[in-house]
């Protein structure tokens, strides 16, 4: 497979998001593997470029806040994490909606939630016209590429484009469980400390 290296803008990227095809770009934090969440070809390719389990669910990354209920269920305290952090360094897991598709939420109890603090990664979601199944730009059990140039030497050949970008804070995202309690599952680079001052106020 030959690689592109494009921008942000460009159309072939945008037209081969829609057709199922794996996109490595950067966020804010480092970067990812992207393709839309409609199609299970696209759910399959991203796994195999991946080289990961195929039981265990994508993140799902949308563009904006608005969006969120549309595919979660949220309560009030779950709110004030989204208004406080998102879109920012943070994957929130939340119950799933019934109807999402089943390579989205694999009969998991959380599904992963996540609006980049990158704007362009948010204006290309708006492009494509529908949510991406995201996950770090490395292959399973290896680091995540921080930078261009690691994104680059993993996955040339790989993914057919790749966006030449910047990451700023080259630390993954900070997960945390959002239930009856609220739970950290990584530690990134947001304060687990700081998110639970906004849950509990």
């Amino acid at each position: 497979m030959e690689t592109k290296v494009v921008d942000f803008n460009s159309l072939e990227l945008i037209n081969s998001l829609k057709k199922g095809e794996v996109a490595c770009f950067p966020t804010e934090t480092v970067y990812g593997l992207g393709v839309i969440f409609s199609r299970e070809k696209a759910f399959n390719a991203l796994v195999e470029v991946k080289n990961r389990r195929p039981d265990k669910p994508f993140t799902l990354m949308l563009s904006k806040k608005d969006d969120i209920e549309k595919y979660s269920y949220i309560s009030c305290k779950t709110k004030k994490v989204i208004e406080e952090f998102m879109p920012g360094e943070i994957t929130i897991l939340v119950k799933p909606k019934e109807n999402l598709f089943p390579w989205v939420t694999l009969n998991s109890k959380y599904i992963g939630i996540r609006i980049s603090g990158n704007k362009e990664v948010c204006l290309l979601i708006e492009k494509v016209g529908e949510p991406l199944l995201v996950t770090s730009a490395n292959i399973s059990s290896y680091p995540a590429s921080t930078n261009f140039d690691e994104a680059y030497k993993v996955f040339n050949g790989k993914v057919p484009y790749i966006v030449k970008g910047e990451t700023s804070s080259s630390i993954p995202s900070t997960i945390v469980i959002c239930d009856e309690e609220l739970t950290l599952v990584r530690q990134g680079s947001i304060p687990f400390e700081k998110i639970k001052k906004v849950w509990e106020r």
